[in-house]
């Protein structure tokens, strides 16, 4: 978790600007001055193998080159960069355990993206982490050979369709969408919400409740196309948070899917749940790249910037600011090491995981709002790093589970007592 080049205006993200902090810690342009610790102050990465740094570095390089200049310009026109998947997919990154990586290293891999830019990373989430390993996991043979090379490559994309307009918390009871066999077909119909990638993938993983005369209540999940008959798929616009990604209403009437579209390993909500709890550990990583993000653009603009005749950084309030950023970072980060550590044993439950998620969710409100102030006015414009920041982590708060929710999982499992009604 190195400290990135976090550019404090406009004029310093093009290049332009001078005193840049170096990938290194050190101000350029003044020699004198030491070398500054890294975010990663524990040594997390330490805990990687070396094959595991080196690919994380790489990805790195990546990030620096081809997200980190551009990614306040995508998020400010609401605009997907789909030239950047061929060269994502060469980085040969996704669905990263069944490639032999650790735990550890698929959630630094998650923060890493999302420290860059978390609408990135949550692509990445939603597509390999939900579509493409619903595929390993769930899919028939004949739908792997047909589907998952393709989108384990991003040749093509794919969404995970579950959350409704009048279901999101209580999906597992209020799934309303349904699907009816007809012979060798399915007929769906509802409405989803709130998926991302929705607007432009070519396949979904979409959830519905079976009302077949005789199976009706069963849970199933199908591989849709986005070209179907029947199937429209609205942008939803106005959002203030993860902007570059293509979030969509769903809508279908009278889809057909064929029995051959059918997940056949699900059949309950209960093969969905192993999905969420994976998921929702991932949102808690990039709820640590968030704060790595937070702390890159606020130290590097409190050592810049200057007032009353000397750097920001000198003033104790400042370096409050920004020690309490790095404590929360810090702690979430090592906080998620333990789940890795579980998740590798096959040891980390959905209580433990609801804790992490609403805990460093929560430190992540408060650490993007330290470094949204430490750079005053500057941090609501976009171009100086903090605003977009800022604004993004309302997302990662509320999505993969509520901290309300998570709250309350996690209360249950220490009275034994459930406050969900």
């Amino acid at each position: 978790m190195r400290l990135i080049t976090s550019m404090p205006d406009p004029h310093q993200v093009s290049g332009t600007g001078t005193g840049a902090l170096s990938t290194t810690g050190r101000r350029e342009g003044c020699p004198m001055t030491p070398e500054l610790p890294t975010a990663d102050f524990y040594g997390v990465e330490d805990l990687l193998s070396g094959k595991e740094r080196a690919k994380l570095a790489e990805v790195r390089d990546f990030l620096d080159a081809e997200v980190k200049p551009h990614a306040a310009a995508w998020w400010d026109a609401a605009e997907f960069p789909f030239e950047l998947l061929p060269k994502l997919a060469s980085l040969e990154i996704n669905t990263p355990t069944r490639r032999g990586y650790s735990h550890l290293f698929m959630g630094l891999l998650i923060a890493e993206l999302s420290r860059a830019d978390v609408s990135l990373g949550t692509f990445f989430m939603v597509h390999h982490d939900l579509f493409v390993e619903s595929l390993h996991r769930f899919g028939s043979q004949d739908q792997k050979d047909r589907l998952l090379d393709d989108a384990a490559s991003l040749r093509t994309t794919g969404a995970f369709a579950l959350t409704e307009p009048e279901h999101g918390s209580d999906i597992a009871r209020g799934l309303s969408t349904t699907a009816v066999r007809h012979g060798d077909e399915w007929v769906l119909n509802g409405s989803k919400r709130w998926i991302g990638n929705g607007t432009f993938c070519d396949h979904m993983l979409l959830w519905a409740r079976d009302r077949t005369p005789g199976a009706e209540g069963a849970i199933r999940g199908f591989i849709v196309a986005g070209d179907l008959p029947g199937l429209t798929r609205t942008r939803i616009e106005g959002k203030t948070a993860l902007r570059t990604v293509q979030n969509a209403d769903i809508e279908l009437r009278d889809v057909r899917v064929s029995e051959a579209d059918r997940f056949a390993g699900i059949s309950s909500f209960a093969d969905t749940n192993e999905l969420l709890r994976g998921s929702r550990v991932l949102v808690a990583w990039q709820a640590v790249g968030q704060q790595l993000a937070a702390f890159d653009v606020a130290r590097s603009y409190a050592i810049r910037r200057e007032q009353f005749g000397k750097p920001i950084a000198s003033f104790q309030m400042v370096q409050d600011r920004l020690v309490k950023i790095l404590g929360n970072a810090v702690s979430g980060a090592t906080m998620m090491t333990r789940i890795a550590q579980l998740d590798q044993q096959g040891l980390a439950g959905m209580p433990q995981v609801a804790l992490a998620k609403a805990h460093v969710t929560t430190a992540m409100r408060e650490s993007v709002a330290h470094a949204r102030a430490v750079l005053g006015g500057n941090g609501i414009v976009t171009g100086y790093g903090a605003a977009k920041v800022f604004a993004d982590a309302e997302a990662i708060y509320t999505y993969e589970g509520s901290y309300e929710v998570n709250t309350l999982i996690v209360g249950r499992e220490i009275t034994g007592v459930s406050a969900i009604h």
